[in-house]
C-alpha cells in the first residue's frame, strides 16, 4: 500500500516515496498495538507514545489502515496528552485474525 502524499506537492510526495519500505512495518506495529489494546482500543496519540512514533508517522499509519478496513472508528473518544479528544480506534475482525 502506498503511503499517501498531499496531491501537486514535491515534498509530500518525495517523504511518501522515502517512507514506502518501511510504512509497512510501520503499519504492522500500530496494528499490533491497536489489536493489543483490546476493546478499549487505542488513540493515535497512545499508539505514539506506546511506539515511540512522531505524530505525522503514526497518524498516516493510522490513516492507511483505516483505508484498508484493518480499524475502524469506535465511536469513543479519550484525551490526548493536550487535553483535546481523539477517536478511539478498534482493529476489525479481519484484522484481529490475521497474523
Amino acid at each position: 500500500m502506498p503511503a499517501p502524499y498531499a496531491a501537486n506537492s514535491r515534498t509530500s510526495e518525495a517523504a511518501a516515496v522515502s517512507i514506502e519500505e518501511s510504512s509497512h512495518n510501520l503499519r504492522l506495529r500500530v496494528l499490533d498495538h491497536i489489536r493489543r489494546s483490546g476493546p478499549s482500543g487505542a488513540t493515535c496519540d497512545e499508539c505514539e507514545i506506546a511506539l515511540n512514533m512522531r505524530h505525522q508517522t503514526a497518524s498516516a499509519r493510522i490513516w492507511e489502515l483505516r483505508n484498508a478496513g484493518r480499524i475502524w472508528d469506535s465511536g469513543f473518544e479519550r484525551r490526548t496528552r493536550s487535553r483535546r479528544h481523539a477517536v478511539v480506534w478498534r482493529a476489525t475482525d479481519e484484522a484481529e485474525a490475521t497474523p
